[in-house]
């Protein structure tokens, strides 16, 4: 959860229910409007037997809207559809209310059939329909079930966009402290010879010192003999005194620019700290039968990349079936005899971990072929 944003998830957790809602209101609006566009096209049919009496105008439009209505999908849909037709005057038209009171005895007469028809008509028909879109159907289901695999899909696609980033920064990071681990050598040298060379210098000092002197009680009785030699040892002795000042001036800078880089380096062992307690609380969201001690942390953050990913694979493995990865030996310790379990990955790559109680795994130590001799020391002082 670390590399998701809380606005990203609070957006793809309210938006489908928003989605869903708006996207209902609109589709019922556009649907109602079609279904009363069709039901004022098809209610009265063919007006021709209607006028000549062959047909009530209530049985036909009862036939026409029946016929209509099963052959729709609405209701397959879950969606619910209700249809009012009635003269201006307030006669019901559809849905029928009841049969026609003056029995079947008699033979309807088409004339006054057609009588009736034409004063309904000229009364004139008002149409009301109306569509309702209900929830828990298989319409409105398939809709929110579409907008919460749009959010899922968003949110998996940010994370693995974030995953990649963090990967990136570690690798960044890793070969920034690399090169001033590197720095850090190169100035350590540099400095040692500088300080041999210092102690070189005063060595000379010193002797050119000794011989200046031994040369000027010389000179009490040969001055004129030795005067330039002496002017040419004080020449050398002023262009000795001036490197040696220039070393020194050097060393200091060399000395500041060392603890520069040394609080560098202490940053960047925040930062690893840092990354460490990431994948800590990482693996702990993602393994849950699983126990991960700091030298395992310690460990795989010191792996290469695909190393990392050879390991993660293994730990996948062990969360979700450990019947199924191959154990290459059993170490014993050497004060409770406590069995601990080696596994490969990456050929190189070597994982220690011993069973707990309730069937969970703690990981003690991660490491390499090269840092073997150390992960079986630590598992023996356990």
């Amino acid at each position: 959860m670390n590399h998701l944003s809380f606005k990203i998830l609070i957006l793809c957790v309210l938006l489908p229910p928003i989605l869903y809602i708006g996207s209902l209101l609109s589709l019922e609006r556009y649907l109602n409007d079609r279904f009363s566009t069709r039901i004022e096209s098809i209610y009265i049919g063919d007006t021709r037997p209607l006028f000549t009496g062959s047909i009530r105008l209530e049985d036909a439009v009862n036939r026409n809207i029946r016929q209509y209505l099963a052959g729709s999908r609405w209701r397959f849909w879950g969606i619910k559809t209700n249809v009012t037709i009635a003269t201006r005057e307030g006669t019901l038209i559809y849905p029928p209310v009841q049969a026609d009171p003056r029995g079947s005895f008699e033979p309807p007469d088409p004339g006054e059939i057609a009588s009736e028809n034409y004063a309904l008509m000229n009364e004139g028909l008002v149409v009301k329909s109306d569509l309702l879109i209900q929830h828990n159907t298989l319409f409105a289901n398939l809709l929110l079930a579409f907008y919460l695999l749009v959010s899922v899909v968003i949110l998996y696609l940010y994370y693995r966009k974030s995953v990649r980033k963090a990967y990136r920064e570690a690798r960044e990071k890793e070969t920034a402290i690399a090169q001033l681990r590197h720095q850090d050598e190169t100035l350590t040298r540099r400095l040692g010879d500088l300080n041999l060379e210092k102690s070189r210098l005063a060595t000379d000092i010193q002797s050119l010192s000794k011989k200046l002197e031994s040369e000027r009680r010389r000179a009490g009785t040969n001055e004129d003999d030795y005067i330039e030699e002496i002017v040419s040892l004080e020449k050398r002795l002023e262009d000795h005194r001036t490197r040696q000042e220039a070393r020194k001036a050097e060393i200091e800078t060399l000395k500041a620019e060392l603890r520069r880089h040394e609080k560098t380096r202490q940053k960047k062992g925040r930062q690893q700290i840092k990354a460490a307690n990431i994948i800590s609380k990482r693996f702990g969201a993602l393994y849950k039968k699983l126990r991960f001690y700091d030298r395992a942390i310690d460990g795989f953050m010191q792996l290469t990349d695909d190393m990392k990913i050879k390991c993660e694979e293994t730990i996948h493995q062990l969360d979700k079936d450990p019947a199924k990865v191959p154990i290459k030996r059993k170490v014993f310790g050497k004060k409770n005899r406590e069995t601990v379990f080696e596994i490969l990955f990456a050929y190189n790559g070597r994982l220690y971990y011993r069973p707990l109680k309730a069937h969970t795994l703690e990981i003690l130590t991660i490491g390499t072929k090269n840092t073997q001799g150390r992960d079986l020391t630590f598992l023996e002082s356990l």
